[in-house]
């Protein structure tokens, strides 16, 4: 028999976590509750959850307090993370995301919606990654070790910084990055780099992947996805 992976919710509205926790048994998860920040955590570091679902607003201690302790616990960085967030706190997300939290899910949201996300961050965790000199996606092909990106037997002209975001969005399929994160790979010796420069390069790209810009998803006031299938 297949042990149930476990998930702790952290959220102290209790309608809200009593359908998650609904949502949680009809897919097939075992689900602990905490209600406040410091209970939350220390949950955390008991149980070794599986999955952290978390909110931001929460008594005792807030959800990205919680956060940014799990993500520099050495025992417990690994522990995906997904917070659910009013859509109202994008800075939160933003900085959640930069914190290293896997996921966001705004509220209001489908109970659905949030289980699909946790199937697919649990799925991620579960392929190791493998250190690939090719990196395939449809039809093109992101040589690695050469900086290369080609379509079938096609080469397309891309710049350092256009390779460094792709192959980032290309490493974190079905996660949401910030700006902040995509702009670590962007190579340019301008002294002046802001995160809007991202934008310019996702364009960019899009326009040399052609029709299936669709892979690249902008998630408003966040940053941008890559979309594990379409």
């Amino acid at each position: 028999m297949v042990q149930k992976k476990t998930i702790l919710l952290i959220e102290d509205e209790e309608d809200i976590a009593a359908l998650i926790k609904l949502q949680a048994e009809i897919s097939g998860y075992r689900l602990q509750v905490e209600a406040d920040g410091i209970n939350g955590f220390k949950a955390v570091e008991r149980e070794k959850p599986d999955l952290v679902i978390l909110d931001i607003m929460l008594p005792g201690m807030n959800g990205l307090d919680v956060c940014r302790k799990i993500k520099t616990n050495a025992e417990l960085k690994g522990t995906p993370v997904i917070i659910i967030s009013a859509k109202n706190e994008e800075f939160d997300v933003v900085l959640g995301l930069e914190l290293g939290a896997d996921d966001y899910v705004a509220k209001p949201f489908s109970p659905k919606v949030l289980f699909s996300r946790v199937k697919a961050v649990l799925r991620r965790e579960r392929e190791v990654e493998k250190q690939s000199k090719t990196i395939n996606f449809g039809d093109f092909f992101l040589e690695v070790d050469r900086y290369l990106l080609r379509k079938k037997e096609k080469y397309i002209p891309i710049t350092l910084s256009e390779f460094g975001i792709l192959k980032r969005l290309l490493s974190n399929r079905g996660r949401v990055l910030t700006r902040g994160q995509l702009l670590d790979d962007v190579q340019n010796d301008e002294a002046f780099i802001i995160d809007r420069n991202i934008d310019v390069h996702i364009a960019s790209l899009r326009k040399k992947l052609g029709p299936q810009f669709l892979w690249i998803e902008t998630v408003r006031g966040v940053g941008y996805r890559f979309l594990e299938a379409i």
